[in-house]
């Protein structure tokens, strides 16, 4: 039988524990997060899980009134008499004893708030230990409740202001774009900025009427809440904003040195052409003025590139930002390539003027350091020099017959000046290889 002092200890501790579960009910009534799901309209996997939290914080409240009806009915027992019959002692024990009738599970909620802990059946609660048994269902209820209403105030707390900062991001860029002609069916990040407005609207509506579709629960963790929200559908619109930002800028940028980038390709592209002419007029010049001498054929100029630059003059005109940008870069690289083509060619066709105007010095240089010898009088070194001269200063000129004529004279020059005692120094006349 239940002793005096037993029974003055268990109203004691069920008393802590009634007060503890109370403040515990109160401060989960009071949550915002339930607040907010008692007053959203809710859809999908939120809809579900808050209607068997309702039923089950319906059930812990039937529970916890019934607990303490029965904590007041045995303290009015113990309260009769300072030393209690042994007939109030039994009817302490089956007042502190006996499973309250209004604990969860005897109504049962139609599902568990929590997949991962359902609700025990009735039976089970009330033969396992009455008092014990309820308030370990309290607890479990409560933290099945809790669960749904901070996964939920969590996902409404994190995720609508990060959106609506997001949003309001994306219409200044909407303005932006629109402003230099980035719109729907004109620009590819036109459609892009459509599509991502309407997800982000698509987002917001969904994330507060289904906020728990939005929640990662922690894995390995049994406390009420443990996770986060799940931001990928934010990140991924966020990513593609920067994406649009990144494109817009380039498209201003564009627009601000499209002009100035048109007119230094015209210079480039003319400058080819010249250096071109310049190459064909050089070339012709060289087939009469040196002969047996191999010449490579000057090509003509660029049309293509002229083309383009035509196509992207009407583009710059069109507003056609997303074509020109593209272009230009394009040409710009290859105008550039143009202009070295050129040079090379010019350089090319040239080469046989400029041997033949090396080999001309040579000869003047030969000349001038024969004289310093005082080998200059002698005739056959005369007859020499007039050869190499005749054939360097007359057209057709051919280079090889000339270059042999100019090694005579030098081989000659430098007999006669060792023959004088004097051996001059050879120069360094390498700079042309013929």
């Amino acid at each position: 039988m239940l002793s005096r002092e037993e029974a003055d200890r268990r109203l004691a501790r069920l008393g802590v524990e009634h007060e503890a579960i109370e403040t515990s009910l109160l401060a989960l009534q009071d949550h915002a997060g339930r607040r907010l799901l008692e007053g959203a309209e809710l859809i999908g996997v939120t809809a579900e899980r808050w209607t068997a939290a309702e039923e089950e914080l319906a059930s812990l409240w039937a529970c916890f009134e019934d607990w303490g009806k029965r904590l007041e009915d045995a303290r009015a027992v113990r309260a009769r008499r300072r030393f209690p019959e042994p007939e109030e002692l039994a009817e302490l024990a089956e007042l502190l004893e006996e499973r309250p009738g209004g604990a969860p599970g005897t109504t049962g909620p139609r599902g568990a708030a929590d997949a991962r802990e359902a609700p025990e059946p009735a039976d089970a609660a009330g033969a396992s230990g009455g008092w014990a048994a309820a308030v370990e269902r309290l607890n479990a209820g409560y933290a099945r409740v809790l669960d749904v209403v901070v996964a939920a105030d969590a996902v409404w707390s994190a995720l609508p202001a990060r959106i609506d900062l997001l949003a309001a991001e994306l219409r200044r860029l909407t303005g932006l774009a629109r402003s230099v002609g980035v719109r729907p069916g004109a620009h590819p990040a036109g459609d892009d900025l459509a599509r991502v407005t309407d997800e982000l609207a698509a987002l917001r509506a969904e994330v507060l009427m289904d906020p728990l579709a939005f929640w990662r629960r922690a894995e390995g963790s049994s406390t009420p809440g443990a996770g986060r929200p799940d931001t990928e559908r934010y990140d991924r619109a966020a990513r593609l904003i920067e994406d649009i930002r990144r494109e817009v800028d380039a498209v201003i940028a564009v627009r601000r040195d499209s002009e100035e980038r048109l007119t230094r390709l015209r210079d480039v592209l003319s400058r080819a052409d010249r250096t071109l002419a310049e190459a064909r007029t050089a070339r012709g010049e060289v087939l009469a003025r040196i002969a047996a001498s191999e010449v490579p054929a000057v090509t003509g100029p660029a049309s293509a590139l002229r083309a383009e630059l035509t196509a992207a003059a009407e583009y710059r005109r069109d507003a056609q930002w997303h074509r020109l940008s593209p272009l230009l870069d394009s040409l710009e690289e290859r105008a550039e390539r143009e202009l070295e083509r050129a040079r090379e060619s010019l350089t090319a066709v040239t080469a046989p003027l400029a041997i033949r105007a090396e080999l001309r010095g040579r000869l003047d240089a030969y000349r001038a350091r024969a004289e310093r010898s005082g080998a200059n009088a002698d005739p056959e070194l005369a007859r020499h020099y007039d050869t190499a001269r005749r054939m360097l200063w007359s057209a057709p000129c051919d280079l090889r017959a000339a270059e042999r004529a100019v090694t005579r004279y030098r081989l000659a020059a430098t007999e006669r000046a060792a023959g004088t005692g004097e051996a001059p120094r050879e120069p360094d006349l390498s700079l042309i290889q013929i």
